[in-house]
């Protein structure tokens, strides 16, 4: 969708990415080519999620195969590109004409119907924006023809997109259209021919190429559906990136697909986006000459088959043969014929039931024969699949110890040469930071003494000038204001050098919070490095504080006394003047200049107090934060330790650890914190999966952990594993796990009766 200054839209749906539904979205006449089925889908596309307010699509249609020469797709649209939103809905009609036993060509049309304008009620600002006032909402309709020509395997066809968009607002058909362009495309579907899974898997492939105005758009598609009801399909645009897809069917009926796409080149910046479609497929009742073949089945869900039943035949009983008297005899002689006739029946009787019942036990050692043959046929290729199975495990599980040791080796020397680079990148810029140091500490020394002559040359010229006047003064012989003047400047005097020490020891201390905080940084800086440096000797915190605060008490009785003493010398200079009142009497001009120098002393005495409380608090707040980060990382180190050791010490049990001469039983076994019957759940354990684990012993001691491991060696049970609960600090031994607790629960129905499985119970781990 591309918008122009007046609010109007151009026709694009971004499905581009599905080979499986919205086909028509792709070419008009794929409603028809290649289908066979009809579909309800909803699809949601949210695209390029690297923006806050990122463009979305909802599409919901349906479409698909309407008769053996036609198909037919109906959707309704919403588009939302930032506060501009276009709503619509689009009609599909195919219709195919065959033109040979596997020729075949497709006419198809889409027509789409839409309203494109600003959301107001996106909109969010404080003023009226005339520029969005200014764009109108429009009414347009879009013709899209197209025609595709198949064969057997191949499809060949072209479409003009947005042929013809006639906006009703204006009454005119819209001349510069950006997505107006002439679309050709070529397309294969072939089937697999092999065993297995894959056997009559479905393959198809699309290329296309978008001729616009000012580009050419090149794209390819490939999907692979597989008969148990499962595809998955990938694909390119020159334009918009790469893209990948996986579906499957849950049922017969609903399916569900997903689709990854990654922008590149030029709209690589904008992020990725993403598509799902779930779908409902109509049962059909027709069978179509053109494209019937694919037979799909539920991954999930498969359809129950009828059972057939078939009737039993009647049995049928022959009746024995009877003597038939003579009409007409002696009684004598019929008397003796009845004898001799009944006795030969009776033989033939007998004789012919011997022979039946010989050739039924003949026929039923036949039978059990045979049975047993196949009984023993069976059984010898389950011992032999069995021993197969166990060899594979066997050798899964030597290849798996291999190569979880090839890992670790690996690992370790990869973690060992992590650290020598760290350790030389430390001691390099341990040295550049020494150096730095070093060149920044001269330089402040420098400064510093610079600054200490002018302020020595300073003082001194003050301090000749105060004594030349203070002579003056003295030569004169003194009043008694003038007295309480001298008296009360020597107690200035002495309360600015108790000043001048106390704010001399609050420098100190601030430059020894200061060193602290640089050698605390300094040592969690080399930690993360894994570089290990000395622990400086403890400090009590409280001890410390207590004692800044004490001496921030003392200067400020200090800096409150000096400031009364000033403002006494004040009142008496002030008296004086006014008994005084020579221009230029030299106590006056003295004392005049004295109060001058004490109020900017103590302004200079009150500022750097301040800025020394200032530079504490900020300190403190810097020691905080690297107090916290130390405490983190030693956290860290130690369960990165505890797991490394942990790991170290299963192998060596399993290498160490020869099999018992003797059967152990399950009383020779410590089980261990034994658990109910039901699932316990287990959340934030690290270096797991979250799976469903079949626990055979819960241990918070390491030595009987361990005890419990060796006897599950010796016994055979070479996968025995363990896994540690920071929250209970209990070790929790098993050998297998599943991803699903159907699986979970069918293992511990069959599980054997190994001394060890005596009180397995099952653990689901939730990260």
């Amino acid at each position: 969708m591309v918008a122009q200054n007046d609010g109007v839209v151009s026709l694009d749906l971004p499905v581009r990415n599905s080979f499986k539904f919205n086909r028509y979205a792709l070419n008009p006449t794929f409603s028809f080519v290649r289908e066979q089925n009809r579909y309800l889908s909803f699809t949601n596309k949210k695209q390029w999620t690297q923006f806050e307010d990122a463009p979305q699509t909802n599409l919901f249609s349906y479409s698909g195969r309407l008769s053996e020469n036609s198909g037919m797709g109906i959707g309704l649209f919403q588009q939302d590109y930032g506060v501009l939103t276009t709503f619509g809905g689009i009609v599909n009609f195919a219709y195919n004409a065959v033109l040979d036993r596997d020729s075949n060509l497709t006419f198809g049309m889409n027509l789409g119907v839409y309203n494109s304008g600003i959301n107001q009620g996106r909109i969010q600002t404080n003023f009226d924006d005339p520029s969005l006032q200014n764009i109108p909402s429009n009414l347009l309709v879009s013709i899209n023809p197209g025609i595709n020509y198949g064969t057997l395997f191949l499809d060949f066809g072209v479409s003009l997109n947005n042929l013809v968009t006639y906006n009703f607002k204006t009454s005119e058909i819209i001349k510069e259209n950006p997505e107006q362009s002439i679309q050709l495309h070529a397309m294969y579907t072939g089937y697999l021919e092999t065993r297995g899974f894959f056997d009559e898997s479905k393959f198809s492939t699309l290329v296309t190429t978008n001729l616009k105005k000012d580009k050419t758009v090149l794209s390819g598609l490939v999907m692979l559906t597989v008969p148990k009801g499962i595809w998955a399909q990938a694909g390119y645009n020159t334009l918009y990136g790469v893209s990948g897809g996986l579906g499957l069917n849950v049922s017969s009926n609903i399916s569900i697909e997903y689709n990854f796409e990654k922008s590149m080149g030029d709209l690589v910046s904008f992020g990725n986006s993403h598509e799902i479609t779930l779908a409902y497929k109509f049962n059909k009742r027709e069978r179509y000459n053109y494209s019937d073949d694919d037979q799909e089945e539920a991954l999930i869900i498969p359809k129950q088959k009828k059972k057939r039943f078939i009737a039993a035949k009647p049995r049928t009983t022959k009746p024995k043969p009877t003597a038939v008297k003579p009409a007409k005899e002696t009684p004598i002689a019929t008397e003796k014929v009845v004898v001799d006739e009944k006795t030969t029946d009776e033989d033939a009787i007998a004789k012919a039931e011997a022979e039946a019942l010989a050739k039924q036990q003949a026929l039923e050692a036949e039978q059990a024969k045979k049975a047993e043959e196949e009984a023993n046929r069976l059984k010898a290729i389950a011992d032999a699949k069995a021993k197969a199975d166990a060899l594979a495990r066997q050798k899964a599980a030597e290849a798996a110890r291999l190569k979880a040791q090839e890992d670790a080796k690996a690992k370790a020397e990869a973690l060992a040469k992590e650290k020598a680079a760290a350790e030389a990148k430390a001691k390099e810029a341990a040295l550049a930071l020494a150096r730095k140091q070093a060149l920044e500490a001269e330089n402040a020394k420098k400064q510093a003494e610079e600054a200490a002559r002018l302020k020595a040359e300073e003082a001194a010229k003050m301090q000749l000038e105060q004594e030349a006047a203070k002579a003056r003064a003295e030569e004169k012989p003194l009043d008694k204001i003038a007295q309480s003047m001298q008296n009360l400047e020597k107690v200035t005097e002495a309360s600015k050098l108790e000043q001048q020490n106390l704010l001399s020891k609050l420098k100190a201390t601030v430059a020894v919070k200061q060193k602290d905080l640089n050698d605390l940084k300094e040592e969690n800086d080399l930690s993360e490095q894994g570089i290990y440096s000395e622990p400086k000797p403890f400090k009590s915190v409280s001890a410390e504080n207590a004692a800044i605060e004490s001496l921030k008490d003392e200067l400020d009785n200090a800096i409150n006394n000096q400031r009364e003493k000033i403002a006494q010398l004040e009142k008496l200079y002030s008296e004086r003047v006014k008994t005084i009142k020579t221009k230029n009497d030299s106590i006056n001009t003295y004392y005049l200049k004295a109060l001058e120098v004490l109020k900017t002393e103590q302004a200079q005495t009150t500022r750097a107090k301040a800025e020394l409380v200032s530079t504490l608090e900020t300190i403190k707040v810097a020691t905080e934060i690297e107090r916290k980060r130390r405490i983190k990382r030693a956290a860290y180190d130690n369960a990165e330790a505890r797991y490394n050791k942990d790991r170290a010490r299963l192998e060596a049990i399993k290498n160490n650890t020869e099999i018992a001469s003797a059967p152990l039983e399950a009383k020779d076994f410590d089980f261990g914190d034994v658990q109910s019957n039901n699932i316990q759940i287990i959340k934030g354990v690290k270096n797991v999966n979250s799976d469903f684990y079949l626990v055979l012993a819960v241990h918070d001691d390491v030595e009987k952990r361990d005890a419990f491991l060796e006897k599950a060696v010796a016994s055979g049970q070479k996968n025995i594993n363990f896994f540690f609960d920071v929250a209970t600090s209990k070790y929790y031994i098993y050998y297998e796990s599943f991803n699903d607790l159907e699986s979970a629960n069918q293992a511990m129905a069959q599980k054997d009766s190994k001394p060890y499985n005596g009180k397995m119970y099952m653990v689901k781990i939730e990260n």
